[in-house]
């Protein structure tokens, strides 16, 4: 089993320990590390070929709880390791969470017009049994609350919820992160 390094003392089955850009094969793909804590400290993406596999750091619409990071950890693995892709790049997540992650963030941004339109296709989707995964890094830039601390909409929203610092980035995320683990 692949891991991250920094969890070779506590999963057992791991053989390979890897580390932030190291290289994974599987037959004839060749897939890029990046190491993503947040979720847990060992969290790992694989990059190839046009697409990121994020398992429980980045869904669509979202991001993991924190059940082994800080929100400053999460928030650098989302804006600043997956804050590197191409916008094109296609984001497969672990779970079908898309629908109830954009409800929950359209009451933050319920003037954001990309995130109403990202709504509107979710739906449809799901109505008619098909997935919403992937989406693109470009469209999570655009609708997912978790990485759009700069908005000053999701700020005003976050204020009149109670959020009380909620002035940098960081601070609006893990505000983010408390309303949604709430929703």
């Amino acid at each position: 089993m692949i891991g991250h390094q920094s969890d070779g003392g506590r999963l057992p089955r791991l053989t390979r320990g890897v580390s932030h850009g190291s290289a994974v094969e599987l037959g004839a793909l060749s897939a890029r590390v990046l190491h993503t804590p947040g979720h847990t400290r060992g969290g790992i993406s694989y990059v190839v070929d046009g697409a990121v596999f994020t398992g429980d750091t980045l869904f669509g619409g979202g991001c993991g709880r924190l059940f082994e990071g800080t929100p400053k950890t999460m928030h650098h693995s989302l804006t600043e390791v997956l804050g590197e892709l191409d916008d094109a790049t296609r984001i497969y997540c672990g779970h079908e969470y898309t629908q109830k992650n954009l409800a929950f963030g359209s009451t933050l941004e319920p003037a954001n017009a990309a995130l109403a339109a990202r709504v509107a296709r979710v739906e449809a989707l799901r109505a008619a049994g098909k997935p919403s995964v992937p989406s693109t890094w470009g469209e999570e830039q655009e609708t997912n609350p978790f990485l759009r601390g700069h908005s000053d909409e999701l700020r005003a929203s976050l204020r009149e919820q109670g959020a009380v610092d909620v002035d940098d980035d960081v601070s609006a995320f893990a505000a983010t992160r408390r309303l949604r683990d709430r929703f």
